[in-house]
Parts: C-alpha cells; structure tokens; sequence
C-alpha cells in the first residue's frame, strides 16, 4: 500500500510539473499562477499546495527536472569520449549549451530575468543546490575513474571550472555553443594538467 501511494504521488508531481513546463514555455515564468497550473494538471489548488506549497517550489522541481534529463545527456556525451580530457569536456559542454538554446524553459527563465523576474534562474546561478551541487557531484564521480592521472586538487579544480563556466555561458553566451565548448574545454584541459603541452 505504501509502494502504490508513493507511485501515485510521483505521478501526481510528474503531472504537475508537465502542466507547469508546458505554461511556463508558452507564457513565461512571470504570469504563473498556482490556479492555472492546479487547471492545466486537471486537480484542485489545494491538491497543488499539499504536494508543493508555493510556486516557488514548482519552480526548483522544474529547474531540478531539467538538470536531471541534462546530466543524462552529457554522460551519454561523456561516455564517447572517455580516455580524452579535452574532446569529453568540449562534448559535454557543447551538448549543454546546444540543449540549453533549444530548451523552452530555459528560454522563459532567461527571458524572465531579463523582464526583472529572476526566482528560476536563482537556482541556476545564486542558489547553488540544484545545479552545481549535483553537476559537479556526477562530473567529479565520472572524472574519477575516466581521468586517474589527473591528481585529486586539479581533478577538483577542473570540474568546478566547467560546471561553472558552462552555467555562466548559458545565461550570458559569449559565442556559439560549439566554440564555448572549445575554449571551455581548452580551460578545463590546462587545470587539470598545468604545465601541460597543447595537444
């Protein structure tokens, strides 16, 4: 009974979560409203509050979501590449970059900051525990074992670097997706191997 409770309350959030993604991408973060996302997900506003409690946490859950489906993808790219610093960083990186772009809720959380409304891409930048805690958490366990000749202080070093560098080149591109990644990758490359020759 208490397997099939805790299954019907991740459907639930899921629900909710899709209805708001879908209203946030179609009319942005600012005009959100916990009555039109209680609609959208076809349940009561007291349903809403109960599992979630404000609009703020639906906002983390969404940006918590998205990071989640991210770092799915950048294994996939770092798995390509493993045995190679620079041509796994460069991947990873590039496929973020690209996937953010593309991305309609990080399209409304940009485009929301830009309108003074900044509550979802706080958990990008000056709210640390969704995005770098958990990058950083999978790309130090994957650099472990992809990169043993890297020493412990660098390997920690390179790792904050691209997880911050990327999230900074998301909210701020500086240049394409892919030559972000070059020069992300070049970056993370000389920390992790200082006095190294450019290969």
């Amino acid at each position: 009974m208490t397997r099939f409770r805790e299954s019907v309350r991740s459907l639930l959030r899921e629900q909710v979560l899709d209805a708001a993604y879908h209203l946030v991408a179609a009319d942005g973060w600012s005009v959100l409203r916990m009555a039109g996302i209680a609609r959208a997900a076809g349940i009561s506003r007291q349903t809403l509050y109960n599992e979630f409690g404000s609009k703020e946490a639906i906002g983390k859950a969404l940006v918590q979501r998205e990071l989640e489906g991210f770092l799915v993808g950048i294994q996939r790219e770092l798995d390509a590449h493993r045995g190679d610093l620079e041509a796994a960083a460069a991947a990873g990186v590039q496929y973020t970059l690209q996937q953010a772009v593309d991305n309609p809720l990080i399209k409304a959380i940009l485009l929301a900051a830009r309108g003074g409304e900044d509550d979802l891409l706080a958990y990008l930048t000056t709210r640390p525990e969704p995005v770098f805690d958990t990058a950083m958490a999978m790309l130090d366990a994957y650099a472990i074992e992809a990169w043993p000749d890297v020493d412990e202080e660098s390997r920690g070093l390179a790792v904050e670097t691209i997880v911050r560098l990327t999230v900074s080149h998301i909210v701020q591109p500086a240049a394409s997706p892919e030559e972000s990644a070059r020069r992300i990758a070049r970056i993370t490359y000389r920390i992790a191997h200082p006095g190294g020759r450019r290969r």
